[in-house]
């Protein structure tokens, strides 16, 4: 049997169910807090990552209409939502995904990444979830590294093939794979080439502590074993049920400019829902004991018998105070009340944001409606 015809046996309750498991079971971590790198290392990294914003916000005014601006908002939110299930990974760390590769999968890789750097940016500034200054950093690997790679390898395999071809599913997974462990490598050596750059007189490291000898093996292996198959997985049953209920979204990526209901809430209505579902279950994510790697704050690290705190990690570390730090909010005395309430908030903001910013870059451009009348 195909794995076409395999997976259109399975019932959409199904999927759906063992889609949330996998969310439970494993993914990645590469939030970079304030700290870990130098100034110089940010100031690059913000650099490198610039002309895939500009790039982006091209893109999106180029097929984005005003009317299709949730779809837009749907990867966005679930990117941000999706990153708040912490899961157990080998090593006592923590891990969580990202959902960049199928972003990119159906919005291509430009807009995806507008889509990612977003909801990386809003962790940021009201969670304090990845560091202000380390922003160019997580949205080059999160928002850049994984979905250009994932994007790359799926075109590779579904190339000139129908809308229901099962070389689609395998490129989603054999992409999802390769784009999380290539993102997970590119933070491994970003931590690691701190202790080598930047250190005090007597060797002590100022950032991150780490050696490439030690950050690449606890990063990639989890990523390898564990959490770029769970987002093979992850992946690969969104593609699929896209293939069975919405065929048009797989073809929205090749679109010059995407027709006014591409985008509509109608159209993904089911995907909608199934983001409120993860907004409920979001404490879920309070069970994995630990913190991700690399993520560690200054006690942390003492606990972890370092042995001292890097001063430019100490320096550093206390630059911004998120207003809802760690998606807790002590008033409710209820931490899985305050995640959902977190998560709710979290995924307003970065709706309206992209509503507004997408309103923004795509005002004064006609419909594609319009422009065929012309």
């Amino acid at each position: 049997m195909s794995l076409k015809k395999a997976f259109s046996k399975v019932p959409r309750w199904m999927v759906v169910y063992y889609g949330l498991m996998v969310l439970w079971l494993g993914t990645t971590a590469m939030h970079i807090p304030d700290g870990y790198l130098s100034p110089v290392t940010s100031i690059i990294l913000f650099a490198l990552v610039l002309p895939f914003w500009v790039r982006g916000v091209q893109k999106l005014r180029e097929k984005m209409s005003a009317r299709n601006i949730p779809v837009v908002a749907l990867f966005a939110a679930f990117s941000f939502v999706i990153m708040m299930f912490n899961v157990p990974l080998p090593g006592g760390t923590t891990g969580h995904a990202v959902g960049g590769a199928l972003a990119a999968i159906i919005l291509g890789p430009e807009i995806a990444t507008i889509a990612v750097s977003i909801a990386l940016i809003i962790q940021a500034f009201f969670f304090g979830d990845g560091g202000i200054l380390a922003i160019g950093a997580n949205c080059f690997n999160m928002a850049v590294v994984l979905p250009y790679v994932a994007y790359a390898i799926y075109q590779a395999f579904a190339r000139n093939t129908p809308l229901n071809s099962p070389r689609r599913l395998t490129g989603s997974a054999v992409g999802a794979w390769a784009g999380l462990t290539v993102a997970a490598f590119f933070a491994a050596v970003e931590f690691g080439i701190q202790p080598m750059l930047w250190h005090a007189a007597d060797g002590t490291p100022l950032y991150a502590p780490y050696p490439l000898s030690v950050s690449i093996p606890a990063m990639v292996i989890p990523h390898v074993l564990v959490a770029s198959v769970i987002e093979a997985v992850v992946t690969v049953l969104v593609v699929a049920y896209l293939q069975r209920a919405n065929q048009p979204a797989l073809e929205m990526v090749k679109k010059v400019q995407v027709e006014a209901d591409g985008g509509s809430f109608a159209r993904w209505r089911s995907l909608w829902i199934g983001l409120a579902a993860l907004i409920v279950i979001t404490p879920i994510g309070l069970l994995a004991p630990g913190t991700a790697w690399g993520e560690w704050g200054a006690e942390e690290l003492t606990d972890l018998g370092l042995g001292f705190i890097p001063k430019g990690l100490e320096q550093l570390s206390g630059f911004w105070s998120a207003p809802l730090p760690d998606y807790d909010v002590p008033a409710l005395g209820n931490a899985n009340l305050a995640y959902i309430l977190s998560a709710a908030v979290g995924i307003l903001i970065t709706v309206a944001v992209v509503w507004l910013f997408s309103m923004l870059v795509t005002s004064g451009r006609p419909t594609p409606e319009a422009a065929s009348h012309k």
